[in-house]
């Protein structure tokens, strides 16, 4: 997967140029793979850039400025959003990559998904499979396992025939308890009793 970014080498607004050259130098700064492509001097980099840009992330006038960021043909975003992914340090989410094992955004993700699915036996996470783990209805496959294996060993609790004899001794127990109580109440008093 190559990014690419659109750019305007001869742009005569400094706030253009600091938009792309910050791009740019967060891409090399995460030693991210990208394809710098020029709009000013290459006339089929700009059309393919105008007319790929989603009409909702056109601005009014309906020419997008550059930067602009694709991964190979999808489109990822403009500086503002880049700059917002980069604030959310989710800029591998934001280039459709997977983050590079280590970095803030993996130890993220990977907490995100033990919140989500519980801890992993050999404690760490593959962003790739949860993905395919993924079926069509939107529930995970160990997440069912999970389930059923519960259900599971909640009908073994309840068919467990040793647990129910302790607590048919406790209920006679307390029975009992309760007879003799009343045993005591019926039983006569005495006259030096009652003053007592």
């Amino acid at each position: 997967m190559v990014i690419k970014v659109f750019l305007a080498s001869s742009s005569g607004s400094t706030a253009i140029k600091k938009k792309q050259q910050d791009v740019l130098g967060f891409l090399e700064a995460l030693k991210v793979d990208y394809a710098p492509l020029d709009i000013a001097c290459n006339e089929d980099n700009r059309m393919w850039m105008r007319e790929n840009v989603p009409v909702e992330k056109k601005p009014t006038n309906g020419i997008p400025l550059p930067p602009q960021i694709f991964n190979e043909e999808s489109y990822c975003g403009d500086y503002e959003t880049f700059f917002d992914a980069k604030e959310d340090n989710a800029v591998f989410a934001f280039l459709g990559l997977p983050p590079p094992p280590g970095s803030k955004e993996a130890k993220e993700a990977e907490k995100a998904f033990i919140l989500e699915n519980g801890p992993v036996e050999n404690g760490t996470v593959e962003i790739e499979t949860v993905e395919s783990e993924t079926v069509e209805n939107g529930t995970d496959d160990a997440e069912d396992e999970e389930n059923l294996e519960a259900e599971e060993v909640e009908e073994e609790i309840l068919d467990d025939d040793s647990l129910k004899a302790p607590v048919k001794q406790e209920e006679a127990q307390e029975e009992v308890e309760d007879e003799e109580a009343k045993g005591e109440d019926d039983q006569p008093v005495s006259e030096e009793e009652e003053d007592e």
